[in-house]
């Protein structure tokens, strides 16, 4: 008895949905890189000049001024290295 086609790609399916539903939305992307934590903020400027920000974050500058170089936006980065944000306004190694 051979099998049809479109039954077997319904029996893939239903397995995919249910594994999906199983790892919930928790489980993280097989693919996803590693997030880097920098040992201080000019390890940091090598690779990013202007610091990590998390997404809405606003630089606060005590003199009213404006950073030089606009920082890369990632959450997840600047939660791994959200200590060497000095004035706590979301954006770490700002300069």
């Amino acid at each position: 008895m051979r099998t049809s086609p479109v039954a077997v790609c319904s029996l893939v399916l239903s397995s995919l949905v249910g594994t999906l539903a199983f790892a919930g939305p928790a489980a993280a992307a097989p693919g996803a890189p590693a997030v880097h934590h920098f040992a201080n903020c000019t390890d940091m400027h090598r690779v990013y000049k202007g610091g990590v920000a998390k997404r809405g974050a606003h630089d606060h500058r005590t003199d009213g001024g404006y950073a030089r170089y606009a920082p890369h936006v990632s959450t997840r980065l600047y939660r791994a290295n959200s200590s060497m944000d000095r004035d706590h306004d979301g954006v770490a190694c700002e300069q």
